[in-house]
Parts: C-alpha cells; sequence; structure tokens
C-alpha cells in the first residue's frame, strides 16, 4: 500500500506510481517502496511549460492555455507533480512574456483569468499542481504604473516607482551612469514628450521595453505583495521569482568596470532583497496549506546564493552551476558535492536541472566538443553537433538529474529529446538578445520553438486539423520522428525512458530528498547510493565497464554490453 504525499491546496493524494490500467508498464515497479509522507516540493518533478510552444488550441499558431489543458493528461501520465508556467500574463511580447503589463490577468492570446483558474482546478484534480512565474524587477512599458509616470513628469510620485534620472553632458544628452544592459546596450533609454523634446533617462536592466521597479518605493514593495495574495488566492501552489537578485540598486547609481565590479554590487545581491524576502515568505507561511518560493539566481558566489534559501526567505533556487557544467566526470562530481555544501549550512535542498526556455538544449550541447553552457559564448559562429551522441548523454544525463537529492525541472520537450533549432531564419527571430546584440548573439528563439505532438509533417499537431495559421516559430520536418505519437509507440525513446524514470522516482523511498553517498568506481565513472537498496551508475569513461554488484537494473539508459555499461550510459541499480 502506497503512502500519499503531503500536497498543496486543491491536490488529491495520489498514489506513488500509475496503475496497471493508466499504464501498462506500471507493474514493472510494483514491488518498489513508496515515498514516505513529506512536502511535496522535496522530491517533486517540476515541468516548465513556456505556453507560446506547447499546444495551440484555437489554431492561431500559438501557444494557449486551451492547449495546455487538453494535454494535462499526458503531463499526468509523464508523471510529473506540478507544472511551472512562464509569464502568461497581458504582454507586448518585447521579451517573450517576461515584460508584464498586468500581473493579474492571462493574455488574451493564451486565454482568460477564468480559464486560468479551471486549469488550476483541472490539474489539481489530476495531482499536478501550478507554478507561476513572478517578475518583480521590471515591467512593460505598457503598464499602467509606466504610463501614468510618463504622464505625471519628472519629480512626481509616479516616476518615484521606477528609476527616472537626468542625463549627463550640457544638455542630458548623455545617459546618468555608464551600466549596460544584460540584453547589450545601454541600461538607459531617454524619454520624449508628445512634442519631441527629451526629457529624463530611465532605467532598464534588460530591454527598454522592460523598466526597472525602483524597489526603495514602499508602492512597489506593496503592489507585489498584492499580487503574491492575488495568485495564492487561486490555489497555486507557489511562484518562481524571476531575475531575483537584481530588485535593489544602489541609489548613488555609480559608474563601475563590470569586469570588476565592486562589493557590494551596484545593483546584484544587495543585502536589502532578504528582508523583502523574508516578508514574501511570511505571506506564503500565512496559508494553511503550503506555498513554495524557487529563485531564479545566478551568482558565482556559493555562500551569497545560500543566503537566499535560510529557513524564512526562500523555499529552493535553480542550479545553474549544474545546468552549465561540462560533460566530464570530475567536473560533474565536484558540481554535484559543492552544490550540496552550499545548501548543508542553510538546510535547503538543492535543485536539478538541465535545459529551460533561456539556454541552449541540453541534446545539442552534449553533442559538442564544449558541453559547457555560458551566455557570453553564445555566437552566430554555431559549433558542429552531432545530435546522436548529445541524445545517447542526454538520456545518460536524465537518469543522473533524476536520481539526485532535491526537485528536479524538465523543460518541456526535454522528454521528446528534441534539439536546439540553430537555424531559424532572421525575420522569425523575436528574441531582444538577438537585437540587441546587432545579431551576433543568436537569441533563445532556438530552445522556444513549438513542440511536435503527431503527425508526419508540421506543424505536427501543435496546432489542431484543419489550422491555418502556422506556427510562431518554424518547426523542423526533421522532428517527425521526434514526436509524442511516435515516441509513444517505442519503448526504448526518450519519452518512454522519462515514464519510466519519473514512476520509479516517485515510488522509490530513496529518491527525492535524501542523502548521497558516493561509491568506488573506475576513473571516468560516477556511481552513488540513495539507499542501501538503489545506486546510479553513470560510464563517462571511454570504454564499457563492469556494473556494480547488484540484484537487478531497474533502469538503464541505453542497452548493455555483454553486460557492461558503455560509454554514455547510466543505470539504476537493485542492489544487495
Amino acid at each position: 500500500m502506497t503512502s500519499p504525499r503531503v500536497v498543496p491546496p486543491g491536490w488529491r493524494a495520489v498514489g506513488a506510481a500509475p496503475s496497471a490500467a493508466d499504464d501498462p508498464d506500471a507493474t514493472s515497479c510494483s514491488q518498489l517502496l513508496s515515498n514516505s509522507s513529506r512536502p511535496w516540493w522535496h522530491s517533486a518533478a517540476i515541468y516548465e511549460v513556456y505556453v507560446r510552444s506547447f499546444a495551440d488550441g484555437n489554431g492561431d499558431g500559438i501557444g494557449d492555455l486551451a492547449g495546455v489543458r487538453a494535454k494535462l493528461p499526458y503531463l499526468r501520465k509523464l508523471g510529473v507533480d506540478a507544472i511551472w508556467f512562464t509569464p502568461w500574463y497581458p504582454s507586448p511580447m518585447a521579451d517573450g512574456g517576461y515584460d508584464v503589463a498586468d500581473y493579474r490577468d492571462i493574455d488574451p492570446m493564451f486565454g482568460t483569468l477564468a480559464e486560468a483558474e479551471r486549469l488550476i482546478e483541472e490539474a489539481a484534480a489530476l495531482g499536478i499542481g501550478v507554478i507561476v512565474d513572478v517578475v518583480p524587477n521590471h515591467c512593460s512599458g505598457r503598464h499602467r504604473w509606466f504610463q501614468d509616470a510618463l504622464a505625471a513628469g519628472p519629480g512626481s510620485p509616479e516616476r518615484g516607482r521606477f528609476w527616472f534620472r537626468p542625463g549627463g553632458g550640457a544638455q542630458g544628452e548623455l545617459p546618468p551612469n555608464d551600466w549596460s544592459s544584460i540584453f547589450g546596450g545601454s541600461a538607459w533609454t531617454r524619454t520624449r514628450s508628445d512634442d519631441g523634446t527629451p526629457g529624463e533617462w530611465y532605467l532598464h536592466l534588460f530591454a527598454p521595453e522592460q523598466p526597472d521597479f525602483n524597489w526603495g518605493n514602499e508602492d512597489v514593495r506593496r503592489e507585489h505583495e498584492d499580487v503574491l495574495r492575488f495568485w495564492f488566492d487561486r490555489g497555486v501552489a507557489g511562484v518562481r521569482i524571476d531575475s531575483a537578485a537584481l530588485l535593489f540598486k544602489d541609489g548613488a547609481l555609480p559608474d563601475f568596470d563590470p569586469t570588476n565590479a565592486p562589493s557590494p554590487h551596484p545593483f546584484t545581491d544587495r543585502d536589502e532583497l532578504h528582508e523583502v524576502y523574508r516578508s514574501w515568505r511570511a505571506l506564503a507561511d500565512s496559508y494553511a496549506d503550503e506555498r513554495i518560493l524557487i529563485g531564479e539566481i545566478w551568482l558565482r558566489d556559493a555562500a551569497r546564493f545560500a543566503r537566499y534559501l535560510r529557513p524564512d526567505e526562500m523555499h529552493t533556487a535553480f542550479n545553474f552551476e549544474f545546468l552549465a557544467c561540462p560533460w566530464e566526470a570530475a567536473r560533474l562530481r565536484a558540481c554535484i558535492d559543492s552544490t550540496l555544501a552550499a545548501h548543508a549550512p542553510v538546510g535547503a535542498l538543492a535543485t536539478w536541472v538541465l535545459s529551460n526556455h533561456d539556454v541552449t538544449r541540453h541534446v545539442t550541447r552534449y553533442g559538442r566538443e564544449d558541453t559547457t553552457f555560458e551566455f557570453a559564448a553564445k555566437t552566430r559562429d554555431i559549433p558542429q553537433v552531432d545530435l546522436e551522441l548529445g541524445t545517447r548523454r542526454a538520456r545518460a544525463a536524465a537518469l543522473l538529474t533524476l536520481s539526485l537529492p532535491g526537485p528536479v525541472y524538465i523543460y518541456q520537450g526535454e522528454e521528446l529529446g528534441l534539439p536546439e533549432v540553430e537555424d531559424l531564419p532572421d525575420e522569425v527571430l523575436q528574441d531582444p538578445m538577438f537585437f540587441r546584440s546587432g545579431g551576433m548573439d543568436p537569441g533563445r528563439d532556438g530552445c522556444r520553438v513549438p513542440l511536435p505532438w503527431d503527425g508526419d509533417e508540421p506543424p505536427f499537431g501543435f496546432s489542431p486539423v484543419g489550422a491555418t495559421a502556422e506556427p510562431w516559430l518554424p518547426q523542423p520536418p526533421s522532428w517527425r520522428g521526434l514526436t509524442a505519437e511516435v515516441q509513444e509507440r517505442r519503448p526504448d525513446s526518450m519519452l518512454s525512458l522519462y515514464r519510466k524514470a519519473l514512476r520509479i522516482r516517485r515510488a522509490e523511498s530513496a529518491l527525492g530528498a535524501g542523502s548521497l553517498r558516493w561509491l568506488e568506481a573506475p576513473d571516468g565513472v560516477l556511481a552513488f547510493a540513495r539507499s542501501d537498496r538503489f545506486a546510479c551508475v553513470l560510464n563517462l569513461s571511454g570504454a564499457p565497464v563492469r556494473l556494480p554488484p547488484h540484484d537487478r537494473v531497474l533502469l538503464r539508459s541505453g542497452p548493455l554490453e555483454k553486460g557492461l555499461l558503455p560509454p554514455d550510459t547510466a543505470a539504476w541499480l537493485r542492489t544487495a
């Protein structure tokens, strides 16, 4: 008999694994132990949905909530515990929805607020929680507050909610300081009145269409707490906090050399942030059922990173060090060790992620000579990729990631083994990173191409039969062999591997939250135990290796060779 997890508001308690009626393969894991009761997110598999590219329900070529609702049974069968939605709010889409015009509504291209509320309820009925994206560093230039600020003029309370400043130079023609936008170019844009007269400048760490909030302003703090209540009251299980380390700025706005930034940094990881996140945690904890806070925090300093995960701040934060780590045994082991060590002093759980809506898909990364990821290294000069090798490594990486301690994130299409689309024509690209870099940076559109569901040609079931509008980004014809329909029929497909792995992960008491113990292994091989009866072995060496003593193989990412584990292959073992 299985033990139910502790689940968020509105969720029904679900067993550790689907029944044989739900999935004919479920009986293969029927003797595995169930997870003991624990907070739902400690062992959660969280699936990221980039709404525009998931499924198109109305035939306009853009993914929407109707499409997501229709695919909820697919996500339930996959075995995920929650869905994280990238911003679904009204937005001009200058930055893929991260330029939010209204935090309390749904963009009409996706649906309605009432439909989002139904989606939250329907997902809950399937045992799936919903996590929404909150974007506190900036809003859209179309946001009511920013439009009010432009109309109100210099020195007004409305402008106090943002960073408006007079320019330098004799006529104010120079930006207030030398800060650069993360998307390239200056972080300042000058306003103009209706008659064309130049005025003050405003700060935007991202695109000009994304003005930064002034978090020293009490209106800003109260507004964002009210936004959290709005979504918590509608039953969401948590919020993902975008650009969580960037909110506060040094009011003196000093110039600085980004290659030799001062400490404290003028706009990254400032101490004032922690008071905000403590107040957000108190708000989340005020609900009878647990709501979680998840931070997007890019910091190299492990000790500074861990401060955001103290017991009265965020629950978890994304582990970008692991995502960017090269496919090398020593580097991966060091990354896993350093991650766990960084979280241990504050008693926090690590998270594990291989891809997301901002980075090159890992099937492609792992098929290159350089398997790391860095934003600064992305250029239009695309390195060669061996997709067969990348896919083999991605299968092994899935088993590695799903067996590490703590929650795991799966980016949509990862379970299908989708590669990055790197030959999109310039005329279809929409990412501001491409435009702000003058075309030097290919941007992030290649990982946001709409998913292939079924059929032999685009749109591969992304849009309903008979739809005349093409998908907002073109799908490569080569994806005909990667559709969910094709992979449903193949027991050795990437989709089948993820389903089996997630079923075992949910059923296996040692997986998710817990400890990890490294095992002796040959050079180039990672082997660790999660309990006395479960082990993961990953061969990153150049030759097949013997498996350690075991009772049986629970799952493997590829076939064994005469009983040996081949290179770039992983196995889950029931140990003696």
